[in-house]
């Protein structure tokens, strides 16, 4: 199992005064807005949970699978987003709205084809993002901390490696003619991007300043070097993310950080080189510009929307909305990639859910699940599933958990409660929360516990307790969910391998 580096711990860590990514300094933390009062359980009988049944299974019964071609796919992403937090954002989502929790549908929820999907690794009972994001892409699972190429490779081994490139779904649509895009909220070079235009040896070396003097003596490319010089078609049509510091100098300040400066070593811009080359496509790095954007007339679009990760949904949306949401970019993508008479493949990454379980901290955790349900919806309401393929599902969970017997109703991100309103008390006499961590960096002395119940559970920066000690929570080895619609998406069923998602694309697209 591959120990994190520092590099890829300081991007996964969410320490308490890191909460409010992307800003030059730590700002404070949004007083967040009162959760709603908890919904009452509807009123039911057994009857009526035999007629809701029953109308249920008239819905899957009516359910046709769709067995024609797809023109397009778009694979949505929520990076760490396991089973207990699919449960977990589901309820918080429906009490947000005022609703029963439970029993809420969620956009996913709507996706009439499932499947379990194995995660581990080729060398990794728990996997990382990288091997995982390769395996759903390109059909093959690899070594934790490499991308886009097969086991064969050495991790941090250039030349043992180049001979193992494998080819993305990505680079066969751009090689056929099809459109292509990518827009995640983590930069726009992490793992989960990287893996549909980058073969590189370490998942680290998104900007040429991380990677060693070996490494580049032996010929390796950065990964924002390889987005930007992908050679397959005419290059990627949509990519919005973050990561500006990725593609400009270490000796040119951030456009909208003047303190703040590049991280290449090599002092090239690549922002600006990207431009050169499309001088009818649009660069920007703002909600402003990227509104201005009209996919009519722009041939291809590149935003980096702040210089390392994107904001979390609740800090995008409290400090003024300053950073497109994610609907908002995945609406633009299909604008964009749909002039394409061929098709277009589309990834959508929910990249923060992962960081915010990392942190221990479920509130930005949740919240960001709930913004993928918002961008799926978008695109729902943007396609037409006859002829568009969508997929859901997550690279890995998390050691998250949901525990206790709280009652009907209790608020999900508040104590054990039974009735609502009277906590459960664990043997130390305190309280304890419904959302948990195994391990990471909440954890606390047994004997000095603090008492859940005398804090705002609910609050923007609250980091729920764990077991074990970490500076940062680690992913979790179980099965994740693959949910979908449209053509072919009837093969997802049953418990498949991760690397078979990307053999039903292909085949859902045509290609040999």
């Amino acid at each position: 199992m591959r120990k994190l580096s520092s590099a890829l711990l300081a991007s996964s860590l969410i320490a308490a005064p890191l909460f409010a990514q992307g800003a030059p300094t730590a700002a404070p933390a949004p007083t967040p807005t009162a959760a709603p009062a908890p919904a009452k359980p509807p009123i039911s009988t057994s009857e009526g949970y035999l007629k809701a049944g029953q109308a249920e299974l008239q819905r899957l019964r009516a359910d046709k699978p769709n067995d024609g071609k797809a023109r397009n796919v778009i694979l949505f992403i929520g990076d760490g987003m396991g089973v207990s937090t699919l449960t977990a954002g589901r309820i918080f989502e429906g009490q947000q709205l005022g609703l029963d929790g439970e029993s809420y549908v969620a956009q996913m929820d709507r996706l009439p084809h499932t499947a379990l999907v194995k995660t581990y690794s080729h060398d990794a009972q728990v996997p990382d993002s990288a091997p995982t994001a390769t395996a759903i892409v390109s059909g093959v699972k690899t070594l934790n901390g490499v991308i886009g190429v097969g086991p064969e490779a050495i991790e941090n081994d250039c030349a043992a490696t180049a001979p193992f490139k494998v080819q993305s779904l990505f680079g066969m649509a751009e090689d056929r003619g099809l459109a292509t895009g990518i827009v995640s909220t983590a930069t726009i070079t992490h793992a989960t991007p990287a893996s549909t235009y980058a073969h590189v040896a370490q998942r680290d070396w998104e900007v040429d300043a991380n990677m060693p003097a070996a490494a580049k003596a032996a010929g390796c490319t950065d990964i924002a070097r390889q987005m930007v010089e992908w050679p397959h078609g005419d290059g990627l049509e949509v990519m919005l993310g973050g990561g500006r510091q990725h593609f400009i100098p270490a000796t040119m300040a951030d456009p909208e950080y003047a303190e703040r400066k590049g991280k290449r070593a090599d002092g090239r811009d690549l922002a600006a080189t990207w431009a050169a080359a499309n001088p009818k496509g649009a660069y920007v790095w703002n909600r402003d510009s990227f509104v201005a954007v009209d996919p009519k007339k722009t041939t291809k679009l590149l935003g980096l929307f702040e210089p390392s990760h994107m904001q979390f949904e609740a800090d995008r949306t409290a400090s003024g909305n300053k950073e497109p949401s994610l609907a908002e970019m995945t609406t633009k993508a299909i604008a964009m990639l749909s002039k394409n008479q061929k098709g277009y493949v589309l990834m959508v990454e929910a990249g923060r859910i992962d960081h915010a379980h990392h942190g221990g901290n479920a509130r930005r955790a949740l919240q960001d699940t709930v913004a993928l349900n918002a961008a799926l919806k978008a695109a729902m309401e943007s396609v037409d599933l006859r002829e568009t393929l969508i997929v859901v599902t997550s690279d890995h969970s998390h050691v998250f958990t949901i525990a206790g017997y709280p009652e009907r109703g209790n608020p999900i991100l508040g104590v054990v409660s039974a009735p609502v309103g009277t906590p459960t008390l664990a043997m130390d006499g305190k309280g304890f929360t419904t959302l948990g961590y195994a391990n990471g960096p909440g954890a606390v002395n047994a004997a000095e516990r603090p008492d859940p119940a005398k804090a705002d559970t609910s609050a923007l920066n609250y980091r729920q307790q764990s077991l074990i000690p970490l500076m940062s929570e680690t992913h979790g080895g179980d099965d994740v969910v693959a949910r979908a619609a449209g053509p072919k998406a009837h093969l997802f069923k049953g418990t498949i391998e991760q690397n078979t998602i990307f053999h039903i694309m292909r085949v859902a697209l045509g290609f040999k």
